[in-house]
């Protein structure tokens, strides 16, 4: 029982695992604190449900040190996604853009979920019908 309690206890106070690694960080802390906000902003394309940050795949690692390449050169963090974006599609954003081409990913999961409860409704109707006729 200690044991449980011990290991839960370690997991509510685990932080988020970064996978920045020392060599990618940059000597300034206000540009690195920069990189990792916009690091928490691009999904890895290989992980998906990642960010950039927290994952370990080459391709987040590319990804991080453009992001560090482009901070370095000037660009505002806006500049950054922008860069980003346009080289890889809204896809790389886990937050993606309201637009037309993304009405579907807004707006899918909560028709999903009318359709599921009106489901849930419409059975529950049905078995309340069906129990008044016994």
């Amino acid at each position: 029982m200690i044991r449980v309690l011990i290991f839960i206890v370690a997991l509510l106070f685990s932080g988020a695992a970064h996978a920045v690694n020392p060599d990618e960080m940059l000597k300034d802390p206000v540009q690195e604190a920069r990189a990792r906000a916009i690091g928490q902003e691009l999904r890895c394309l290989v992980c998906q449900n990642q960010s950039i940050d927290d994952s370990d795949a080459t391709l987040a690692r590319d990804l991080r040190v453009i992001v560090r390449e482009r901070i370095t050169a000037g660009d505002s963090d806006q500049q950054v996604l922008d860069f980003v974006t346009a080289r890889y599609g809204n896809y790389v954003l886990l937050k993606p853009p309201f637009q037309s081409n993304t009405y579907l990913l807004w707006f899918l999961p909560f028709t999903l979920m009318a359709l599921g409860l009106g489901l849930a409704f419409r059975y529950l109707q049905h078995s309340k019908e069906i129990g008044e006729e016994e």
